[in-house]
């Protein structure tokens, strides 16, 4: 086949193989480039032979390249799209657009392209360009499983319709029983198939599943209604350690602890209804609720060492009780005692005399009072009044943190935990080799058995604190650097004021927000 012929030369085609024979000195590289932008379906691969020709003349055919097909289809591999790519000029195209429509067509036919046909606009189709001529209908993924869990009591003091905190009926603990509906999930859904360009079903994804994460030794599963429900195993009060639901162990001392009590050391939750009577010490892992009216008369101690401590009827320690939180403290008045929470503490009324020391102190803004001792926090401070007309001399201080310290101490943490993993993974292994034999071992081998699990245990609780006190740095760090006292209504004289490093005594009544402003404290 004869493409293109002239006085300079002939450009032909046979089998698929394109020759170039030169009849005229004059022909060179830029008259052939016309050529090429001329005939769009010409794609040259030997330009070593062409340069030859060009330079020494050549009447006698040389190959040169390919006469590639008019156009050419391809299928994406989910088979969802076809892709056409027309190689004619566009002014071939132009002058022969119903032979263009009907070439496409047939070769939608021959590879049997049945769906999701598209047309495309031949007037402004450039050659050498892609285009989609058949688009599959993609399948919708089903709605991911949905996890909803019991609500835990929101343990912070109600504010009322005047602006005055209630400190009195905090929904402190709430108490569940064996059976109860701890949560639920519905199971992902199936979606909508789809269609591939040749017709054909394309089947949809199920929604992503999500566990429910609960400790197995306080809860279980069960299939109810198409769901699956999650229920308590035993009596106890709700809970979540280190991401886990778990229904944790609960004593409830209908009356005080004293004399027929003892002092109480229990590894779960403890409700008091009464009150600590004086000398008398409350110790739980979880957390503590003492709800008499009278509040706490000179008792020793009352320590939670993983969770809240609430107080409803307030203290009056007589400079010996101490309580101790982990994460917070919710009381109603504090008189010469000692409160420290690694989190918040909550005072309604006041603090008389006190040592008190958290990571953001709040007394209440309307009404609450700071009067002596000394107050420490790590954040913030917040009361309605300090110190009083008699100028008693308190301490108000907000010591703010050292970022680059506390980024180190959660690296070492870190790598401590990880060793400590790593151990763990030790353990595990031994512990595995010592099951299989288990039927077979002698008293020795049982009682080395015995104190791996032991150290194997130790280890996890110890992993377990280490990451608690991990995200407990992390906490602080993600919290801005809002180092302030705020003192709502009247901040008598005699009131030290410290933010840092820098402090100031007052020596006439004010009010405001202190903080740190261009280096200096703004008293």
């Amino acid at each position: 086949m004869i493409i293109e012929q002239n006085e300079e030369i002939t450009l032909s085609e046979e089998n698929g193989r394109v020759f170039i024979a030169i009849t005229n000195d004059g022909y060179n590289l830029k008259k052939f480039d016309e050529l090429t932008r001329k005939h769009t379906r010409l794609k040259v691969s030997n330009f070593l032979a062409l340069k030859k020709a060009l330079e020494h003349k050549s009447h006698d055919p040389i190959e040169v390249g390919s006469w590639i097909e008019s156009m050419e289809l391809e299928i994406s591999e989910d088979k969802m799209e076809a892709l056409l790519t027309i190689f004619e000029s566009q002014t071939y195209i132009q002058e022969n657009l119903a032979e263009i429509h009907s070439n496409i067509q047939k070769v939608l036919q021959e590879q049997r392209i049945i769906y999701g046909h598209r047309p495309i606009d031949l007037l402004s189709v450039k050659s050498g360009k892609t285009y989609i001529v058949a688009k599959g209908l993609p399948p919708e993924k089903g709605e991911n499983a949905k996890v909803t869990y019991l609500d835990q009591a929101e343990k912070k003091p109600v504010v009322k319709e005047d602006g005055n905190t209630d400190f009195f009926d905090m929904n402190f603990i709430v108490e569940i029983k064996e059976g109860s509906w701890l949560g639920e999930k519905m199971p992902p859904q199936k979606g909508e198939d789809g269609i591939n360009i040749f017709g054909e079903s394309v089947p949809a994804e199920l929604g992503d599943d999500i566990q429910l994460k609960y400790d197995t030794k306080s809860a279980y599963e069960v299939e109810e209604d198409g769901k699956t429900v999650l229920r308590s195993k035993t009596n106890g009060i709700i809970g979540v350690v280190n991401g886990v639901l778990s229904v944790q162990r609960h004593l409830v001392i209908d009356g005080d602890v004293g004399l027929e009590t003892g002092s109480l050391t229990f590894d779960g939750s403890i409700r008091v209804k009464g009150t600590v009577m004086a000398g008398y010490s409350v110790i739980a892992s979880g957390d503590i609720s003492i709800e008499g009216k009278e509040g706490v008369n000179a008792a020793e101690l009352i320590k939670s060492t993983e969770g809240d401590v609430y107080i409803k009827g307030g203290i009056f320690g007589r400079g010996v009780t101490k309580v101790e939180a982990y994460k917070n403290i919710f009381i109603k008045h504090a008189n010469e005692c000692t409160l420290e929470a690694k989190e918040d503490i909550h005072i309604g009324f006041y603090t008389l005399g006190s040592i008190i020391a958290a990571n953001q102190i709040l007394v209440d803004e309307h009404k609450g009072k700071i009067i002596g001792g000394k107050t420490i926090a790590v954040n913030s401070i917040t009361a309605a009044y300090s110190g009083n007309s008699l100028e008693r001399k308190t301490e108000l201080i907000v010591q703010g943190i050292d970022r680059k310290i506390l980024k180190e101490n959660a690296k070492e943490k870190a790598e401590e935990m990880i060793k400590l993993q790593e151990k763990i993974s030790n353990l595990n292994v031994q512990i595995s080799h010592f099951n299989q034999l288990k039927n077979a071992m002698t008293v020795q081998q049982i009682a080395v058995f015995e104190q791996t699990k032991q150290k194997y245990n130790h280890l996890q609780v110890e992993i377990k604190e280490i990451d608690a006190e991990i995200q407990r740095i992390l906490r602080t760090l993600r919290q801005p650097k809002d180092y302030h006292i705020h003192i709502t209504k009247e901040a008598n004289a005699g009131t030290i004021i410290q933010i840092g490093y820098k402090s100031s005594v007052l020596s006439s009544p004010t009010k405001g927000k202190f903080k740190i402003e261009n280096g200096e404290l703004n008293v």
